[in-house]
């Protein structure tokens, strides 16, 4: 039976990405959404960013920008940098990308450069990377940039998830979608390891950048399976600081 998969922020964990492809047993008839940051953080971005273009020539994939791979393309495309952005994962992925054939490269930027911000599915379901800020929703963000950088949205349903929905203070934004998708904030930030639920919107960023493992979830079912923890795939390296 065909299914939908959702996967959360990879990282350059290759390894990670491999094994949940495996233990979810993907085949071709499955379609799977990845929420985007797939670089910046353990040092196979290359290697992830490769891994998924096969994959889009192959299944019905649909990939989604996050923050850290316009930061990469922006790099690509204009050696645009920043200190921030190499202390945060930026440098492993420039490691990862030393002496790669110039036409790998372009192949690599192309595919970044074409990622979707967000994907509405025909049951008002909604994905990407971040949030967004606008209370009549993502069709009518001013900033674009916000549906892979904005955090707000998820410590908004964090601050609602005690409040019944016909509550005039439940916020607006939460009652737009039947579900909501994100990744980018990791929830190893407050010791969680598995996807969470919280007032409609699913996070799925479990925090394979850092300590935890990688996350793919059948987005009907909710049945999810992880990866092994990164720093067990990567042994003698940290990850994102």
């Amino acid at each position: 039976m065909a299914r939908t998969l959702v996967i959360g922020d990879i990282h350059g964990g290759f390894r990670a990405l491999e094994q949940i492809l495996e233990r979810a047993k993907v085949s071709t008839d499955d379609t799977l959404i990845f929420l985007g940051d797939y670089v910046d953080g353990w040092s196979e971005s290359f290697e992830t960013l490769n891994l998924l273009i096969s994959l889009k020539a192959s299944h019905n994939c649909i990939f989604l920008r996050g923050n850290h791979d316009e930061l990469f393309y922006e790099w690509l495309k204009n050696g645009k940098d920043n200190p921030n952005w190499l202390l945060h994962g930026g440098q492993a992925t420039l490691d990862s990308y030393r002496n790669r054939p110039l036409n790998f490269i372009q192949i690599h930027a192309n595919f970044l450069e074409n990622l979707d911000n967000y994907y509405l599915d025909n049951k008002n379901r909604l994905f990407l990377h971040a949030g967004f800020t606008n209370i009549k929703g993502i069709e009518h963000e001013h900033f674009s940039k916000m549906l892979y950088w904005d955090r707000s949205l998820w410590e908004t349903a964090l601050a609602a998830r005690n409040l019944p929905e016909n509550d005039p203070y439940y916020p607006e934004r939460l009652k737009i979608y039947s579900e909501i998708f994100i990744g980018h904030t990791p929830l190893s930030k407050i010791n969680i390891d598995k996807p969470m639920l919280v007032s409609g919107v699913w996070n799925v960023d479990t925090g394979a950048a850092f300590t935890n493992p990688l996350t793919i979830m059948d987005i009907d079912t909710k049945e999810f399976w992880q990866s092994d923890p990164l720093p067990n795939l990567y042994p003698n390296e940290k990850g994102r600081n």
